[in-house]
């Protein structure tokens, strides 16, 4: 085994994933390339690691392309089951733009950052502002809520629904076609589980399928419709309906809500946990509330991990990762690493270089819905500290516990009780 053998760790324990930063510590002090046992999966938690791996694509590919990727034979036999199920029924998930190398990544990039620029979300904003406090004034005279489901799931789920051409009466079973796709890719599922979720999932692309035609033919100013129409410098022509399913699940409801909902879940428990930090907050939120998003980023990670091959032998941090093996970059682990942050556990409202962190990635795979997930979490907590003059976990409703999920870190419910403010 890779790294020191005297570690043994299991980040597929779902126990360690519901608090899995002391077993974060443990590996990067301890063994900070790590090889998952049983599997060809190697862990980089240093900071100064998964930079290197995040900032070098011909090294660390986000495809396996020509690496010699040794996969597991029961997982390959339960990719064809899938691909075969989507084949059958629906339409086979092309790579997302997450999962493409360069030039095909690059090219099809631009047209996202066409569709994400700073002006589109300018425009977006004003909708942001009002949805958080209509969401908050919605439950405010009823003293109490689920956060997570009353505010944290609908503010970033509504925005991308709009964006995404989705009627507002079927957000909530869009919800459950995300969730779907959110529990596919845990690496945690069974098979049996695994194909009922790809189930799900072509119901939705039943549901967008009519809408894509419906833009070809008759296009508008709403994201989707770029996405649907505009031609890919390079390519020669739009994204087809394979490439457009996969973006519709991976890089714009999941990546484009899940994330910020588990941000705005993990923000409130903390302001809770850490009374001192909300009282400072409060007292200036103009001058904290930038840093206090970042801080959220980068102690409660929503995307704990993802992945990359590695295309050669490479040595990091004392270790040789295989050419074809593949690569946990772990994020969260990263964000908490002493050897970049002061007081790495801690919040910090005048904590130098606070946007640091790796919570959107780094390198050319940077998240590029960045921007207008740092604006809904500005907004959900702005309204925050305008409506709530304090807050509380409500006694005995919460277990706090978290989906099982290797790569993603998300809060199932946080009910809270809360006073409104008079003034």
């Amino acid at each position: 085994m890779a790294g020191n053998p005297s570690v043994q760790i299991n980040l597929f324990d779902a126990k360690v994933q519901q608090c899995p930063y002391a077993a974060y510590t443990t590996l990067r002090n301890e063994a900070p390339v790590y090889q998952q046992p049983g599997t060809n999966i190697y862990i980089v938690t240093r900071y100064d690691d998964v930079r290197q791996v995040l900032t070098d694509p011909a090294a660390f590919p986000s495809s396996a392309g020509d690496t010699p990727y040794r996969a597991n034979t029961a997982n390959i036999d339960r990719a064809k089951k899938v691909a075969a199920r989507f084949q059958d029924k629906g339409w086979v998930p092309a790579p997302p733009l997450a999962g493409r190398d360069d030039p095909g990544h690059r090219q099809m990039r631009a047209m996202f950052n066409e569709a994400f620029k700073p002006s589109r979300i300018k425009q977006i904003d004003p909708l942001v502002e009002r949805l958080a406090y209509d969401l908050i004034d919605s439950f405010l005279p009823d003293g109490k809520c689920d956060w997570v489901s009353q505010f944290a799931i609908p503010l970033p789920l509504y925005i991308i629904g709009e964006q995404m051409g989705a009627k507002r009466e079927d957000i909530w079973q869009i919800k459950r076609w995300t969730d779907a796709f959110f529990h596919r890719i845990s690496m945690m599922l069974p098979e049996d589980l695994e194909m009922e979720m790809v189930d799900r999932e072509i119901e939705a692309q039943h549901y967008f399928q009519p809408i894509f035609e419906r833009l070809r033919a008759n296009p508008d100013s709403s994201l989707i419709s770029v996405l649907v129409n505009t031609v890919i410098e390079g390519w020669g022509r739009p994204l087809t309906d394979n490439e457009l399913h996969a973006e519709m699940m991976a890089d714009t409801f999941v990546g484009g809500s899940e994330t910020t909902t588990n941000a705005l879940a993990a923000g409130m428990k903390l302001l809770i946990e850490n009374k001192d930090v909300w009282h400072t907050l409060r007292s200036d939120p103009d001058r904290y509330m930038k840093t206090f998003v970042e801080e959220v980023l980068r102690l409660e990670s929503p995307v704990q991990s993802l992945m990359r091959f590695c295309a050669q032998d490479i040595e990091l941090s004392g270790t040789v990762i295989p050419a074809g093996a593949l690569v946990n970059v772990r994020y969260a682990a990263a964000n908490r690493d002493e050897r970049a942050f002061d007081r790495p556990d801690e919040i910090d409202l005048d904590r130098p270089r606070a946007g640091a962190h790796m919570a959107f990635g780094s390198g050319v795979h940077h998240c590029l819905g960045a921007p207008l997930a740092r604006r809904e979490l500005t907004w959900g907590f702005t309204a925050v500290v305008d409506r709530f003059a304090d807050m509380h976990f409500a006694p005995g409703q919460n277990d706090f516990s978290y989906h099982p999920h290797f790569l993603l870190r998300s809060l199932k419910a946080l009910h809270i009780e809360f006073e409104p403010r008079k003034d």
